[in-house]
């Protein structure tokens, strides 16, 4: 059986929800599923994540092979980075140690990426609403160049 770690839709029309599972790869888009691994939004800014990183591994270590947007999602999470030095510290190119150490300063750097992210898009979100108590300003009628 092969197994694809993959977005199962959710939400109403045109807002929609996904459910990132893994699934049979004969099974339907929104059928039957093996294990949810979380949840993505894409209507929020940034777009929410909510994801198990250890179930994630655990399935890609198996052979789950991922579809291009949950493969992206799983980079953004860092699956793909810690999987990437897990088979390092199997090749015994360094211990394990070493590879949570480096794993742990890219999330702390990436969470701050993040972070900055939101802010960036909440201060844009803020300067594009109208202040409020005032007015929009009105053309007067009787001024201008008429002629």
């Amino acid at each position: 059986m092969a197994a694809k770690i993959r977005l199962q839709r959710h939400g109403s029309k045109k807002r929609p929800f996904y459910f990132i599972v893994v699934a049979d790869a004969r099974s339907p888009r929104d059928g039957k599923f093996i294990q949810k691994l979380g949840t993505y939004n894409p209507l929020t800014v940034p777009a929410t994540i909510q994801l198990d990183r250890q179930k994630a591994l655990e399935w890609l270590s198996k052979g789950a092979t991922p579809t291009d947007t949950v493969r992206r999602i799983l980079s953004f999470k860092g699956v793909l980075y810690l999987k990437h030095l897990l088979r390092g510290v199997k090749l015994g190119l360094f211990d394990e140690a070493t590879a949570m150490e480096k794993f742990t300063k890219w999330s702390a750097e990436h969470d701050a990426q993040v972070k900055k992210r939101q802010e960036d898009a909440y201060r844009n979100k803020r300067a594009k609403r109208p202040m409020p108590g005032r007015r929009p300003e009105r053309k007067a009628e009787g001024s201008g160049n008429q002629g």
